[in-house]
């Protein structure tokens, strides 16, 4: 039951695009006029002339899109090989994938893609060897396959699923309701939750919400709560169950135990919260505080045997599991059930009574069984370096598994506790060859001397001659680790075959290594992040892989943010770079939607006067160069319905680029319309974008690309 938290080739190469044709042609930007704004940051001006850029619900700004997306579309659509290119990532992606399987009372569900199927629908087996029969297909909810179904949850008796929606990509949701029964969707419909699912409790359900904004996509996001709905009433109906009336930037998160005794909530501020449990069979049911922390997690995992379960990272950089005595509900009443050890430990949940424990190792997964009292009994063996994900529940012995890694797409497995033993449940049919490829991760150091993990994948026999293309890709924050995986869009196979290196670096920041990693890349330390990536691009370099011009730089969010930095900090190392859906706008990013919930990795910008400086140092809008500094060909990503990481941030970075002296090379602006931050994009919006994405990569490293049919391997 743990809760999700806010909550990614000089002339050796034999093929050679040509350096004359569309690249040569000087393109005229759209014409984005600038405006007299000028803020005061301790004293300090700062002009925005894009200030009317963040209105992306004006007529201007919206001829400006549009306008940009022309000369995009223009020069991407000239690229001789991107139609070649499309038919090899609709190739990749036209696999058969599987969800993991789980239980809902004695029926089995999991999700299906035949393969390009813009979102994967929901099936059930009456046993495990049965024939699945479709429940829910969220492809009819869109005819472009832009709503996605975002969470799934069943009332305790399995008559009811919750499906929790998105559209566009948005993170505001909506909730409808199934009853399998009798095969029918409910009138019941919830409208402007947010950062939820549902969690079911009797004959309703608990969700988190915010009153209706005044405008969806841009006004700030406060007064999180929790509500809960009776089925066959109106939302207008639903009752208050939590939320705070002193601190209107607060998240509310709730949990309901397997038996419905225990309603778990969690309010944070972003980076460490507060857990409070309210017993419903107790002789006065009300919320208990189990611990309140601003700096530390504190997630509930389940109950059982008189025991709530708690992960936390209190005291514990690399998070250990407590125990609280679920009979005397208290603040002191625990013990320390698994302590904190060398490694990550990243995932925990329960299964007949035991515990699966997954440990980050060096930024790949390794999985443990542990007994009821805490003491490991056996490693879950895994097929590679890679990245798992269980389903179990506490009073089934049934536990499956997803594996993957980055040349080895999802692959469902059965696991056998009592025999510790793997069988392949379901393995999906890919055209790629992983015998083909070389995973290698090295270690490199960073400005400071710290050690970085990175993986690099190749094709087998690649020589190293000092002028490969290379494909360098980061995040760098929010405690988020960035663990192996296939990705049939992101992974640059085309380029790889090609002769080319693709590069997956594991920036302090993150999570790889605990918080004390993750804080090494935070507010003040922020630069911390920048020099890791610098230090791949230049070890690579020196390692004889390849040169400068010849790596392309990318990274989305918080990446986006890293490659906009990088690039202005070293613009000779880099021949191409892609900052998707970045946070460019240092100053002003915590002035939208939940941007203000960034705050606690990047400190803010009238926290102080030191923090102001820090942030304006190495801001992507603010320390674009103008005075002739060449700069690689730039693509900007975006869409028109991100409303995480608003739009505006690559509206101003761009128009701030064009305007700019940076030398003759390429800067464009690619907006997705219909689209948000990434979430729940359809399977066809996907191909396009990647397509757009590695056409321009490629071409502006030099690597041609011809089509030919893979053959699939079983």
């Amino acid at each position: 039951m743990k809760l999700n938290r806010f909550f990614m080739m000089c002339g050796a190469l034999a093929l050679i695009a040509s350096t004359t044709g569309i690249m040569q042609a000087k393109i005229n930007y759209p014409k984005a006029k600038k405006v007299d704004v000028v803020d005061d940051y301790f004293g300090t001006k700062v002009a925005d002339p894009y200030r009317w850029l963040e209105d992306d619900n004006s007529a201007e700004t919206k001829q400006w899109v549009d306008a940009e997306n022309k000369i995009t579309r223009d020069y991407l659509d000239k690229i001789p090989f991107r139609k070649d290119l499309k038919k090899r990532l609709t190739e990749l992606a036209n696999y058969q994938k599987m969800g993991t399987p789980f239980y809902v009372k004695d029926k089995i569900y999991y999700f299906y893609n035949d393969g390009l199927q813009n979102q994967s629908v929901l099936y059930v087996k009456d046993k495990i060897d049965g024939e699945g029969r479709m429940v829910f297909d969220p492809n009819t909810l869109s005819t472009d396959g832009t709503v996605a179904l975002q969470s799934l949850n069943f009332s305790k008796d399995g008559r009811y699923a919750a499906y929790t929606i998105t559209r566009n990509g948005s993170d505001w949701n909506e909730i409808l309701v199934h009853d399998l029964l009798n095969n029918k969707m409910l009138d019941d419909h919830i409208v402007w939750a947010k950062f939820t699912d549902a969690q079911w409790l009797g004959d309703g359900f608990f969700y988190s919400a915010y009153d209706q904004p005044e405008d969806a996509k841009s006004s700030k996001n406060e007064w999180h709560k929790v509500m809960y709905h009776k089925l066959g009433t109106p939302q207008s109906e639903d009752y208050l169950e939590y939320r705070s009336y002193d601190d209107p930037l607060l998240f509310h998160q709730v949990g309901v135990d397997e038996d419905e005794r225990y309603v778990f909530i969690l309010q944070s501020a972003g980076e460490g919260n507060a857990l409070y449990v309210k017993d419903l069979k107790g002789l006065n049911p009300h919320y208990v505080k189990l611990a309140q922390d601003g700096e530390f997690a504190f997630d509930p995992i389940g109950v059982d045997n008189g025991k709530i379960y708690v992960y936390t990272n209190q005291n514990a950089p690399c998070y250990k599991i407590l125990a609280y005595d679920a009979n005397n509900l208290g603040e002191k009443n625990f013990t320390e059930f698994i302590p904190e050890k060398q490694w990550v430990l990243s995932g925990i949940q329960m299964s007949d009574h035991k515990f699966i424990v997954t440990y980050d190792k060096d930024a790949s997964n390794h999985a443990f069984l542990y007994d009821a009292n805490g003491k490991e009994i056996q490693e879950i063996k895994l097929p590679a370096l890679g990245s798992v994900g269980f389903s179990s529940k506490n009073k089934r012995k049934e536990i499956f598994y997803n594996f993957t890694s980055y040349t080895f797409p999802s692959t469902v497995y059965s696991y056998d506790a009592a025999t510790n033993e793997s069988k392949v449940f379901f393995q999906p049919s890919i055209a790629l060859n992983p015998a083909d490829y070389q995973i290698d991760q090295v270690f490199y150091p960073s400005k400071d001397g710290t050690k970085i993990p990175m993986f690099l994948i190749y094709k087998k026999g690649m020589k190293k001659d000092g002028k490969r293309p290379v494909f360098l890709y980061g995040y760098g924050g929010f405690n988020a680790s960035m663990n192996p995986g296939f990705s049939y869009s992101r992974t640059p196979f085309a380029m790889i075959d090609q002769g080319g290196i693709c590069a997956y670096t594991n920036l302090r920041g993150g999570g790889e290594y605990g918080e004390e990693w993750h804080e090494a890349g935070t507010k003040m330390k922020k630069q911390n992040v920048f020099d890791d990536f610098i230090a791949a691009a230049e070890w690579l370099i020196a390692e004889g892989y390849t040169c400068k011009g010849k790596i392309a730089c990318n990274g989305a969010s918080n990446g986006g943010l890293l490659v906009g930095a990088v690039v202005n900090q070293r613009p000779d190392l880099f021949g191409a770079a892609v900052p998707q859906v970045g946070v460019m706008d240092m100053l002003r990013y915590h002035l939208f939607t939940i941007g203000w919930n960034w705050a606690p990795d990047y400190g803010r910008s009238d926290d102080s006067k030191a923090m102001f400086k820090y942030l304006k140092g190495y801001s992507p809008l603010h320390t674009i160069k103008n005075d002739g500094t060449k700069y690689p060909p730039i693509l900007v990503t975006t869409s028109d319905h991100d409303d995480r990481v608003v739009p505006a941030h690559s509206f101003k970075y761009a128009a701030q680029l064009q305007a700019s002296d940076t030398g003759d090379a390429v800067k464009l602006i690619r907006i997705d319309v219909n689209a948000g931050h990434g979430h729940g994009k359809p399977v066809s919006k996907i191909i396009e974008e990647y397509t757009d994405i590695q056409a321009f990569i490629m071409y502006n490293l030099g690597v041609n690309y011809k089509y030919k049919k893979t053959k699939v391997k079983k």
